[in-house]
C-alpha cells in the first residue's frame, strides 16, 4: 500500500511503497511553520488520510474555490484581477487528521481547517514556505500523485 511522507523541514512530499521511495516531489508548506489549532495558518503535523479526492479530469490550472470548480483556467490575465486569491489548481487531496485532540476533533480538526494538498500557480516557488496551511505542488506534479493515490491513503506529515 502507498503512503505519502511530507517533510515540513525539507519541503518534501514523498510517495512511499512499501520500504521504497516511488517518486519525491518539492512541496510547499504553511509560512506560519507547524501546528494544529484552528485559525493559526499552520501545517497540521501526525497521521492522517486521504479523506477525499476532488478535480478529477479537469483540465490542467483549473481554478477551485471551496472545493467547487469555478470554470476558470488559471493564467497571468486572471491573476491580476485577482490579486488577494489563495489560488487553489487543478486537483485537490482533502486530508483528514487521525489522532483525536491532535489533529482530529476540536480546535485542531485538519479536515475542518480544509487542509489539502493542490496545485498551485507555476509562479510560486517551491521549496519555500509560503502557504496558509496547506501543501501546495507543482500542477504537474499534482497530477500525477493525484492519479497514484486513493481515498484511505495514509498520510504522515511531520517536521
Amino acid at each position: 500500500m502507498l503512503e505519502v511522507h511530507i517533510s515540513i523541514s525539507r519541503q518534501q512530499l514523498s510517495l512511499v511503497g512499501g520500504s521504497k521511495v516511488v517518486a519525491t516531489y518539492s512541496i510547499s508548506t504553511a509560512l506560519n511553520g507547524a501546528g494544529e489549532q484552528k485559525n493559526s495558518g499552520c501545517t497540521p503535523r501526525g497521521k492522517h488520510y486521504i479523506r477525499a479526492k476532488i478535480g478529477a479530469d479537469l483540465p490542467l490550472n483549473a481554478v477551485f474555490v471551496g472545493r467547487r470548480f469555478t470554470g476558470e483556467i488559471y493564467s497571468s490575465e486572471l491573476a491580476r484581477s485577482f490579486p488577494k486569491r489563495d489560488w487553489i489548481l487543478t486537483r485537490i487531496l482533502w486530508l483528514s487528521g487521525c489522532e483525536r485532540g491532535f489533529n482530529r476533533l476540536g480546535n485542531s480538526d485538519s479536515m475542518q481547517r480544509y487542509i489539502y494538498i493542490h496545485g498551485t500557480p507555476d509562479s510560486e516557488p517551491m521549496g519555500v514556505a509560503r502557504s496558509h496551511g496547506c501543501v501546495r505542488m507543482r500542477n504537474s506534479d499534482m497530477l500525477e500523485l493525484f492519479d497514484l493515490v486513493s481515498c484511505g491513503t495514509p498520510v504522515f506529515i511531520q517536521e
